[in-house]
């Protein structure tokens, strides 16, 4: 297994096409390519539908897969609101690579066995394959598609994002093989001799302490260890020095632990949901996620400073791993509330990656929207850094 990466920001596509593949044959060494991922800027949108013809004229990609993105990675640097492509390619012997696309309109019922998704979808649970997903926001059903794939497919990866750059339907690219998508979802599922890792850095702290939902309905949720939720939520901020107390007005959010089996669970485990506001007359806290009583929460707080560290957290965490060492390339799904606009500088995400985990070839995107796991259940998320980390099997 070989992986290559590059990032171009010259103005015109096919001058960023030119340098790509250029330096991408000088890292693959004369090894033949079986996947090849891009991601490309709206500056090139009048481009979009030229992109996949103007790389097979300089190399045979194997199979394609790729979208637009409002920011662009590759070559472990990102871009932003600028001209930017980038090209992951990569070498895999032994891996079987199934294509996937669907308008995500018309799913299988979600009461339905887990053979009718995996007949629908087309891939084997049988090869333990790994998913890439990339998806239009505008037309994607992301909650109903993702519990449907985790539900025929429990014990494969899951990493990806939504396309971004694009103000209305229509306007996004969805790149597979030949074709170019403007709605959906398409994506791909590798099986054989490839793993694939997962890493979801949700940039959060937690602070107070977890407490169990004791009433709630819906979104709303009104009792938290017997007591009403803003009652607590006051005692949580009587609590906090005064950076955490003004950062509490503009960056709350309810974490939701993931693993009922987990009596102490720490940062990461918990999905980070948005809290979207205040019900005076109940007491209760409006959430972005169905709740249901018992499930144990957690409040976080989220700036610029937590989210470094949570990455650094999680990036540590993963290379403590022993097939750590075996990692061979990796995609980033990172949000376009991320990067220079949270951090003030560019390539904070991509630089934290290479100082922990070395010089692995990295491409992705900045995202409308992140896939990835939290405990053992995919989920769409927001302002998240989303991992998939590629290694042999065997």
């Amino acid at each position: 297994m070989k992986w290559a990466s590059h990032l171009s920001t010259k103005e015109n596509i096919e001058a960023c096409i030119d340098e790509s593949i250029e330096v991408i044959r000088s890292q693959m060494g004369g090894d033949s390519v079986h996947l090849t991922v891009i991601f490309v800027s709206p500056q090139f949108k009048d481009k979009y539908n030229e992109i996949p013809k103007l790389i097979r004229e300089r190399m045979d990609p194997g199979r394609f897969l790729g979208c637009s993105g409002g920011g662009i990675v590759g070559g472990g640097k990102e871009a932003e609101q600028q001209s930017a492509f980038s090209i992951t390619c990569a070498n895999l012997p032994d891996v079987e690579i199934k294509n996937i696309c669907s308008d995500t309109t018309t799913l299988p019922d979600q009461d339905t066995a887990p053979d009718v998704w995996r007949e629908w979808l087309g891939v084997s649970v049988e090869k333990q394959p790994n998913f890439i997903f990339l998806a239009d926001p505008f037309s994607f059903r992301g909650e109903e598609f993702l519990s449907g794939v985790d539900f025929a497919y429990p014990n494969s990866s899951k990493v990806g994002g939504l396309a971004s750059g694009a103000q209305m339907q229509g306007e996004n690219a969805l790149y597979l093989d030949d074709k170019i998508h403007r709605s959906g979802l398409v994506g791909m599922a590798l099986s054989g001799n490839i793993s694939m890792d997962t890493i979801v850095a949700q940039g959060c702290r937690p602070i107070g302490e977890p407490v169990k939902i004791s009433k709630c309905n819906g979104t709303l949720l009104t009792e938290m260890d017997g007591q009403p939720s803003l009652d607590l939520l006051q005692k949580v901020y009587e609590g906090l020095d005064g950076n955490d107390q003004s950062l509490m007005q503009t960056s709350l959010f309810l974490g939701i632990e993931m693993d009922p089996l987990k009596d102490n669970p720490q940062q990461g485990d918990f999905l980070i949901r948005n809290i979207m506001g205040a019900d005076r007359e109940s007491g209760g806290i409006q959430v972005g996620a169905m709740l249901r009583e018992g499930q144990l929460v957690q409040f976080h707080l989220r700036d610029k400073d937590m989210s470094s560290e949570d990455l650094r957290l999680v990036l540590n965490r993963y290379k403590a791993k022993e097939h750590s060492k075996k990692a061979a390339g990796a995609l980033l799904f990172s949000c376009l509330g991320r990067g220079q606009y949270l951090y003030g500088k560019p390539n904070h995400d991509s630089d934290m990656f290479r100082d922990q985990l070395g010089d692995i070839p990295l491409g992705g995107f900045f995202c409308n929207g992140e896939i990835g796991p939290v405990g053992k259940t995919t989920f769409l998320h927001g302002y998240t850094s989303s991992f998939g980390i590629f290694h042999p099997t065997y």
